[in-house]
């Protein structure tokens, strides 16, 4: 009752403690006061009469031992199986062999021989000799004997240093064949024969230091001595003799971007007929003709960053001095920019010069020419070009370009009526505007699969003749070659040339008139060539070549056919 008595007094104590804080709260704000007694006890105090002392709570902890457990597995393993190492030998590079011979025979009875005999790797020293032989002894028929030959010899040999290399050549050919271009299978085969001989020999000298600090550059020396058949001992002199002196030379220094280069060039021919100021029969009098050409070509070249364009101008300086001495300056210019790392390079040039022709490069390209010819240099005034060039894929690439160019006294065949039966031709000269355009495209799977094909337009602007003789207006080339297993080797080899016209004197059959001129159109020219190789194995092959299988008997030269289908065959040794 006592504790109860006493909460009972707290309880009321602490009513009157708040009645009278809100009275008094209450009274500042004009409220009213109350007052209230009570009777408060307070507790008897106590004395504890226990020492302090320290408690220790740190529990000790109880050390507990586990036993050993005895546990025993079994292991058992197996090695795996590992094949053994198979080693391929390869030959980092291909064995070399120090002879090549060909050997082969064919319709119109044509054999056919070649020998190589060369040396094998050497960081120093290369030299080689080579023997070509090449003949037909069969007809044409209803046309005079057609028989040909051609032998060839060459040698030559390098000796590569570290800041130079010396180079040099000997060739000597002997080239016989007939004027076959006359419908009588009975004329003589000695009254229409003809025959080429030419010796030559090169030299050159060319540095190619690494430090491009220095001047590089090039010497070189080239002798002809070229002639046609020999006559009898009392007309020994009634021939073509020609002999060619060229002196070439080259200089670059390159510095920083830049590539300054100069070519210094002297071209002396010698062409002479008969003798001097002295005549044979008729019209047919000699003559001695002194060709000289000396041109310097100064040039810069300018490669921008990480080779993504270049740019070359410079001047082409030529003396003429063939009969007046002449002087003419052609520009040249050529730029060339790289897009998407070389797929699309977009190129546009300016250039032209001056070409000598002589008697052995005119008598090689059209084998029937007289002997006693005029030759006069060809001017290429300007020739302007541009085009585009690229790759669509990683086997395929293409080409397409557009030239314009003027010459002055380009060179054209047409029939000779003055010294010949006809069955020769004879050089003119006409001032022409040439525009050509090109377009090519090649593909190529890695080693087994290449096709390159080509076509050109040409459109000819002459002066004096209505056409450019002989020359044709479309040419289309196909080329190809296929790898099969490395043991069967696949070529094709397609030309085509169209819009070919001739000269003719008189009005005749399927002759047309022009301009006061009289022309035959030399119709649509189709060459299809096959080889197919069969390699036993690397020294030992055999083949087959199909010439003409479309045995179309075009003629690639005013009245001369060519021979229709040929077949020819035989073997390959390397040793």
């Amino acid at each position: 009752m006592r504790r109860k008595e006493v909460r009972m007094n707290k309880v009321k104590a602490l009513l009157a403690v708040i009645v009278l804080t809100f009275s008094a709260a209450a009274q500042n704000e004009g409220g009213y006061t109350f007052v209230y007694e009570a009777e408060r006890e307070i507790e008897p105090v106590f004395r504890i009469a226990e020492k302090p002392s320290v408690l220790d709570t740190v529990m000790p902890v109880p050390q507990v031992s586990y036993p050993l457990l005895s546990l025993k597995k079994e292991h058992s393993f197996e090695l795996e199986k590992i094949d053994p190492a198979r080693i391929k030998l390869v030959d980092k590079l291909p064995q070399l062999y120090h002879s090549y011979v060909k050997l082969g025979f064919g319709n119109y009875t044509m054999p056919l021989g070649e020998v190589f005999i060369n040396s094998t790797r050497s960081r120093k020293f290369h030299w080689g000799i080579s023997a070509k032989h090449h003949s037909s002894w069969g007809k044409i028929k209803g046309y005079a004997p057609s028989q040909f030959d051609r032998t060839r010899l060459d040698a030559y040999g390098k000796m590569i240093e570290k800041e130079y290399t010396i180079t040099a050549k000997v060739n000597y050919f002997n080239q016989g064949h007939h004027f076959y271009g006359i419908r009588n299978e009975d004329v003589p085969g000695d009254s229409i024969r003809q025959r080429f001989n030419n010796t030559g020999v090169f030299g050159e000298y060319h540095s190619h230091k690494k430090d491009s600090a220095n001047l590089n550059y090039k010497i070189g020396v080239e002798y002809n001595n070229y002639f046609d058949r020999k006559r009898a001992d009392t007309l020994e002199k009634w021939k073509a003799r020609e002999n060619y002196l060229g002196i070439y030379s080259s200089f670059d220094y390159k510095l920083k971007t830049e590539v300054y280069a100069a070519d210094f060039n002297v071209r002396y021919n010698n062409y002479k007929y008969g003798i001097e100021d002295s005549t044979l029969i008729g019209l047919d009098s000699g003559f001695v003709d002194n060709n000289v050409l000396v041109n310097i070509k100064p040039n810069i070249t300018t490669i921008g960053k990480n080779g993504k364009w270049s740019v070359n101008v410079g001047v082409d300086l030529v003396l003429d001095a063939r009969e007046k001495t002449k002087f003419i300056a052609v520009p040249l210019a050529k730029f060339q920019y790289s897009f998407f790392n070389d797929i699309l390079i977009p190129y546009v040039g300016l250039n032209g010069g001056v070409r000598q022709n002589t008697f052995k490069r005119v008598s090689q390209e059209n084998p029937f020419v007289s002997s006693n010819l005029e030759l006069r240099n060809e001017y290429n005034a300007l020739n302007l070009n541009g085009g585009i060039k690229g790759v669509l894929s990683k086997k395929v690439s293409f080409d397409v370009n557009l030239s314009f160019g003027k010459f002055t006294n380009k060179l054209l065949y047409v029939v000779d009526t003055v010294y010949s039966g006809g069955n020769r031709f004879t050089a003119v000269y006409d001032t022409m505007n040439i525009t050509r355009i090109e377009g090519s495209i090649s593909y190529q799977a890695n080693e087994k699969l290449k096709i390159d094909l080509i076509g050109q337009y040409y459109s000819y602007m002459t002066r004096f003749y209505p056409y450019a003789w002989n020359l044709p207006e479309l040419v289309i080339g196909l080329r190809g070659h296929y790898n099969l297993f490395d043991k069967f080797y696949v070529n094709l080899d397609l030309t085509m040339q169209g819009g070919r016209k001739a000269m003719e004197y008189a009005l005749g059959e399927d002759i047309q008139e022009e301009e006061l001129f009289y022309y035959r159109k030399l119709g649509f020219l189709a060459d299809a060539n096959l080889g197919i190789e069969y390699r036993y194995n690397k020294r030992i092959s055999a083949f087959l070549q199909f010439n003409n299988f479309a045995a179309q008997q075009y003629q690639r030269w005013q009245n001369y056919p060519v021979q229709k289908f040929q077949v020819l065959g035989g073997v390959t040794f390397r040793f």
